[in-house]
C-alpha cells in the first residue's frame, strides 16, 4: 500500500501546499480519546470554520478531497491507528467527542468495542454526506443517523467473529472499487 499512500500524499501536498494529514479527536474503546488520522480532504483549518460532520455540498471540501472521500481512500492513514492499537480493522466507527456526549446510556455500550476502520454501519451509510442536506442536517444526524448507526453496529458486534469480519472487509474493499 505504501506506493499508493506516497502518491496520494504527493497529490494532496501539490494541490494546495497544506498539510497532507488531518488529525481529528475521536473517542475510542472505554471512552478514551485519541487522534484519528485521515488524508486531509478539506481546506486548511476547515474544522475552525465549520461543523464536525460534513454535510452534502460542503464548500470546505477540496477537489482532490471529493475524490478521496468518494473512494474512501481518505481513511487509509487509519492503518496507523490500527498499528498503534487505538483502532482495529473492523469495529464501530469512532465518533467526535461532541456527539459521544449526547449518547444515551444504552448507546454508550458501543464504547465497549475497539473502533474500526470499517463497520456494518459505515457500509450501510457509505454515502452519509448525501443524506445530510438542508438547514437541519445536524439535527437529522443526531436524531436519526447516529442512533441508527449505533444500533447497526451494536447488533453486528454482538455476533461478530473472524468470518463475519473478513466478509465485512471484503465488502468494504469491493465498495471502494465499484
Amino acid at each position: 500500500m505504501s506506493p499508493l499512500l506516497l502518491v496520494l500524499c504527493l497529490i494532496i501536498k501539490l494541490s494546495d501546499n497544506g498539510p497532507v494529514f488531518y488529525k481529528a479527536k475521536r473517542i475510542g474503546k472505554g471512552g478514551v480519546p485519541f487522534e484519528l488520522y485521515k488524508f486531509r480532504t478539506m481546506i486548511v483549518n476547515a474544522d475552525r470554520v465549520g461543523p464536525a460532520v460534513t454535510a452534502s455540498g460542503d464548500k470546505r471540501v477540496t477537489p482532490i478531497g471529493r475524490f478521496l472521500r468518494r473512494t474512501k481512500l481518505d481513511e487509509l492513514p487509519q492503518l496507523l491507528n490500527v498499528l498503534k492499537g487505538e483502532m482495529s480493522l473492523v469495529g464501530p466507527r469512532p465518533e467526535d467527542p461532541r456527539y459521544v456526549a449526547l449518547y444515551t446510556p444504552a448507546q454508550r455500550q458501543i464504547l465497549d468495542f475497539s473502533p474500526g476502520i470499517t463497520s456494518a454501519a459505515s457500509l450501510t451509510y457509505r454515502n452519509e454526506e448525501e443524506m445530510l442536506t438542508g438547514d437541519d442536517w445536524e439535527i437529522v444526524y443526531q436524531t436519526k443517523v447516529m442512533p441508527t448507526k449505533i444500533e447497526i453496529d451494536l447488533q453486528y458486534m454482538a455476533s461478530a467473529n473472524v468470518m463475519t469480519d473478513l466478509n465485512l472487509i471484503f465488502q468494504t474493499v469491493f465498495s471502494m472499487v465499484r
